[in-house]
């Protein structure tokens, strides 16, 4: 695990300098604090962080090929590495080390671009063949890992984070446009940035950069199986499903350094570390993060796993007076607005384990791989409702639930909120339900907030432009292919992968192991959701082992109590002083209004205000 960046001018004439390689690693040494290398030689420039987890001694990058034409620069694991380097053995292929990053060149020297759909892991690398004078850089299937790119100034320049094309020179101009999107989704979708010229590669692509050309192909894509020919054997699936997890822990934890677990107390992270210890000869260790509001606390339930895997369990604590470092490093980390209030969890914890190990298995992706969210039962109440109920019903439970919720208080009226919600957005089109259901606020005062600026990218088309490409008809379906092509590479992995390497700490995430994802993909949604039980097949295989509590507990994300911190009165000078820069370009009246539904207990807006303070910190920057 490490940071990579680098860049090719496109005049082969132009020299590449190794002070500015050295300032675009230096900027990302967090990512890989056990070392440096770097390869400049004519026209191209290719840097490295390394972070010692497999082949300490001999895994240093970049990495060459025997005749040195080959030169590589790689961030991620290859966890098949054992499996390949045997087959590229009998294939006549001669090591001299230990590492993945070896069977990366070899793999590439016998199957060229093909090497990529071999890998089972996560990556982002980018590989210099002198002999064809062509740049290769590649994403993993599902986007674990990043990898940024701008063309400028008769250059192309790539980098592990943002900050490292800013260090090239870069200039860092925003994209207004792209403000609707990100207060609606709280994150900028791939392939842009908040910033002109800078792009993110898609994952389950690559990009060939030769000459002045740069094209970009995609070499895997999710599958999708017409929906008549999905799975409905129960036991087949619930086999197949345990094997393929079980292996995919087994090979995660391939590791020549101290590694352990995040244990939330939820099904995924609880079914993770129970067969961690069914693998590993020592209690493993595990690590949580719990708050003082209950209704966010899971550390008591992680506790019980603890107990019964007999793992080596830490827990610690975050605290509302640690808010104002947070705002400072997430949007130090991040480069561009992320609104993701789970964040802060995820550093602390990311923090927090890394006092003890380097490397920790995480249950990140359950959610997608199982179709476990709650969304899912929203979509099959919204499917029943037309049938259930005739319109003029239909609106007279939307008012009878909207009219309770103001009567009542507390978590009771933000759970009336969201059902109100689901009722409101059944009538729909999907991509426009899903952005009613995506959206941390209100989407019309989203759209309020925002209407003065000029060209704004609508969410909802957004949002179509990734349907497009999805055959699926059912909603079930198309909410999996969302979760899958959005959700997942824009946010959830992006949250991890940020917060984790902030603290010099390796994340692996066995239920995105592609085995898994291609063969869940084509499981029926009877399968996975039995009635109204989510996660149906984790419960009825690897879980029947976790205990009685954790099966039994109500679905939580990892969330933080910041609705409650906001309506604390030590927090009116933070908001006020920190969205300052936000009311010049957004409606200051919408805002007071969105603030005040917060911290009057009308609306749970907190993760809204959160969104709102990380894009005023990065527009001030």
């Amino acid at each position: 695990m490490c940071g990579i960046a680098g860049y090719i001018n496109f005049e082969t004439t132009a020299k590449a300098e190794a002070a500015s390689l050295k300032r675009m690693t230096d900027c990302i040494a967090y990512r890989g604090p056990d070392g440096e290398g770097f390869y400049v030689n004519d026209h191209i420039a290719l840097g490295h962080r390394r972070l010692s987890i497999i082949d300490l001694s001999t895994g240093d990058q970049p990495m060459y090929s025997v005749d040195r034409n080959v030169v590589l620069v790689f961030n991620g694991e290859i966890y098949n590495y054992l499996e390949l380097k045997e087959e590229l053995q009998q294939l006549g292929h001669i090591f001299k080390t230990n590492s993945d990053t070896e069977v990366i060149i070899k793999a590439y020297e016998e199957w060229g671009y093909e090497c990529q759909n071999k890998f089972n892991g996560m990556w982002a690398f980018a590989l210099w063949d002198a002999n064809s004078e062509t740049l290769f850089l590649s994403r993993d299937r599902i986007g674990e890992k990043p990898l940024h790119y701008a063309v400028y100034n008769n250059a192309f320049i790539f980098g592990s984070e943002i900050k490292s094309i800013l260090a090239y020179g870069v200039p860092k101009e925003i994209r207004p446009e792209l403000t609707e999107l990100y207060l609606a989704l709280t994150n900028i979708p791939a392939p842009d940035t908040f910033y002109k010229q800078i792009y993110k590669l898609m994952p389950g692509h690559y990009l060939l950069v030769k000459g002045k050309a740069v094209s970009e192909k995609s070499y895997w894509k999710f599958p999708q199986v017409a929906e008549n020919d999905m799975i409905t054997d129960k036991e087949l699936v619930y086999r197949k499903f345990g094997e393929l997890l079980s292996d995919a822990v087994r090979i995660r934890m391939r590791s020549d350094v101290p590694f352990g677990a995040f244990l939330s107390g939820g099904l995924d992270s609880s079914a993770i570390v129970s067969l961690m210890a069914g693998y590993s000869p020592y209690p493993v260790k595990t690590f949580t993060i719990g708050f003082d509001d209950k209704a966010f606390d899971e550390s008591v339930l992680a506790a019980e796993v603890a107990v019964k895997f007999k793992t080596n369990h830490h827990r610690g604590t975050v605290l509302p007076e640690d808010f104002d470092e947070a705002i400072n490093r997430v949007a130090h980390h991040y480069d561009e607005p992320f609104g993701d209030s789970s964040a802060i969890p995820t550093d602390f914890v990311s923090r927090f384990a890394s006092q003890n190990v380097k490397m920790v298995l995480t249950g990140d992706g359950g959610d997608e791989a199982l179709s476990g969210y709650n969304a899912y039962k929203g979509v099959k109440i919204s499917s029943q409702i037309n049938t259930w109920f005739p319109r003029p019903l239909r609106k007279i439970v939307i008012g009878s639930v909207g009219l309770s919720a103001r009567i009542f208080k507390g978590a009771l009226r933000y759970k009336l909120n969201k059902i109100g919600n689901v009722l409101r957005t059944s009538e729909l089109p999907f991509s426009h339900r899903m952005a009613e259901k995506l959206a941390c606020a209100s989407l019309s005062d989203i759209k309020l907030m925002t209407k003065s600026i000029k060209g704004v990218i609508s969410v909802e088309s957004y949002l179509d432009s990734v349907l497009a490409s999805c055959t699926f008809k059912d909603d079930f379906y198309k909410l999996m292919y969302i979760h899958y092509m959005h959700n997942l590479p824009n946010d959830y992995l992006v949250k991890v992968d940020r917060m984790s390497m902030a603290n010099s700490l390796e994340t692996r995430v066995p239920f995105l192991d592609h085995r898994i994802i291609e063969f869940m993909a084509t499981v029926h949604k009877d399968v996975k959701m039995q009635g109204w039980e989510l996660k149906s097949v984790l419960r009825k295989s690897i879980g029947k082992n976790l205990p009685t509590s954790v099966l039994n507990a109500p679905k939580r994300g990892f969330g933080i109590p910041l609705r409650e911190w906001f309506k604390n009165k030590q927090f009116n000078t933070v908001l006020d002083d920190n969205l300052k820069t936000v009311k010049e370009i957004l409606d200051p009246a919408i805002i007071e209004k969105i603030v005040t539904e917060n911290n009057t207990g009308k609306k749970d807006n907190g993760n809204f205000i959160w969104a709102l303070l990380q894009l005023n910190k990065i527009m001030s920057c």
